[in-house]
């Protein structure tokens, strides 16, 4: 095996950096996992990390080049490094987070890009203004951005909760930022609202917490959030809403059983079939759709995954590498145990439900269903399809593809004014 040791910042680490690159570039999976730092060993498998890399290289061609890294000190000891990986049809960067001791803490495959965020056509930044806030939710605080209207009033506040994933308080997504947009736009409607960083952002080892569940990655900061909004001027105490996209609208019925206060849900996109099976749904659907995006070992390793969580075996002690995304035994536990439908049917709150027409991993069929037939006779409950829209509810045409989040674009202004107007009504 190849060996990466004595690490220093400066050019062994650069040189560090670029070796790894070099062992994916040439597929020697086994040598990366085992640079792999315990916690990250713990979620991330030799095979995980085969499929990741195969998917990425597999949309953007043959790498062509390798570029010079990028490093930047972010606490004692930990250096995160960009390195960017040139191929035929884009580009791509590999992000990683090395110790002192030369292991990675953590690895990802992001898009390249140059574009940065700007502002959709419908925010206008001089009807509002942003701060910072620090959301504590007893040994754990992660930071958020309160977005309040400067129209004088007091109406409706909403908290906003990214999707699954290490997530920030904007969702970035390549050069996109779904809450943002979301953010700026119901401001210019006079909502305030306010997002914050999921703690398996700003901890990147949280998820390898023995015990650690979806229900920890949300509802202790969703539920701060909903406390600090009832407490600001600009928002009626009793009019503070949970709008939940992805996996935040599966989770969001969850926050608001434990936080009673909370006015009603908005969810946007919001999975509803078990999300072990909808990995195997959605990998062959890729694999269909993009030709060589996902071969039939990956969907093969997502089925073997997905029969672990199903088993009556699944225990805390299942080891994380056989299981779907890595996330550990006690976070499936807790996913296979959870209705979210039924959890909203308990609620006695006012809902709105949003689905894009064109999104190929939450979709109308496999989960919009589920909620339509489990709140069916709830008249407190609307649902709207916004048909040309895609995940991220950015509007478009044809089959959408993982290609589409890495184009600049914006949350569809109809979704905004969806929201901001049933806002208005729910009163």
């Amino acid at each position: 095996m190849r060996k990466v040791v004595g690490m220093e910042l400066g050019s062994t680490l650069v040189t560090t950096a670029t070796t790894i690159v070099e062992m994916l570039r040439d597929e020697h999976f086994d040598e990366v996992a085992a640079l792999f730092a315990p916690p990250l060993r713990a979620v991330v498998s030799t095979d995980a990390l085969r499929a990741a890399w195969t998917a990425e290289i597999g949309k953007r061609g043959p790498i062509t080049g390798i570029g010079e890294p990028d490093a930047e000190p972010v606490d004692a000891g930990l250096t995160r490094l960009g390195v960017p990986l040139h191929c035929e049809h884009s580009d791509l960067t590999v992000l990683m987070s090395i110790d002192e001791g030369g292991l990675l803490q953590g690895l990802q495959l992001a898009p390249a890009t140059s574009t940065a965020w700007s502002p959709p056509p419908y925010a206008d930044p001089a009807a509002f203004t942003e701060h910072e806030v620090t959301l504590d939710a007893g040994s754990s605080a992660v930071a958020g951005t309160l977005t309040r209207p400067t129209e004088p009033g007091s109406r409706a506040g909403v908290v906003l909760l990214p999707g699954g994933g290490p997530f920030d308080r904007d969702e970035t997504s390549g050069p996109n930022k779904p809450l943002k947009d979301l953010a700026w736009g119901l401001a210019c409607r006079g909502v305030t609202t306010l997002r914050f960083d999921k703690i398996t952002h700003t901890r990147r080892d949280a998820a390898s917490v023995p015990g650690f569940t979806m229900s920890d990655e949300y509802v202790p900061h969703a539920a701060a959030a909903v406390r600090l909004l009832q407490r600001e001027s600009t928002v009626d105490s009793e009019r503070v809403f949970v709008l939940g996209h992805s996996m935040g609208g599966k989770v969001a019925p969850r926050v608001a059983a434990a936080e009673p206060s909370v006015a009603g849900l908005l969810i946007l996109a919001g999975d509803t079939q078990p999300m072990h099976h909808a990995a195997i749904r959605v990998a062959r659907h890729l694999a269909t759709v993009v030709p060589g995006l996902l071969g039939q070992d990956a969907v093969d390793l997502f089925v073997r995954q997905a029969a672990n969580v199903d088993s009556p075996g699944l225990s805390p002690a299942t080891p994380a590498a056989d299981l779907p995304f890595g996330f550990s035994a006690s976070y499936w536990l807790d996913l296979r145990g959870y209705d979210p439908v039924a959890t909203a049917a308990a609620l006695d709150k006012p809902m709105l439900i949003l689905q894009g027409g064109r999104d190929y991993q939450v979709t109308v069929e496999d989960d919009l269903s589920r909620w339509q037939a489990g709140l069916s006779d709830r008249p407190d409950v609307t649902i709207h399809v916004h048909a040309a829209d895609d995940h991220l509810f950015f509007p478009g045409t044809g089959p959408s593809t993982p290609a589409d989040y890495e184009k600049p674009d914006h949350v569809d202004r109809a979704v905004v004014d969806d929201i901001a107007d049933w806002l208005d009504e729910t009163r």
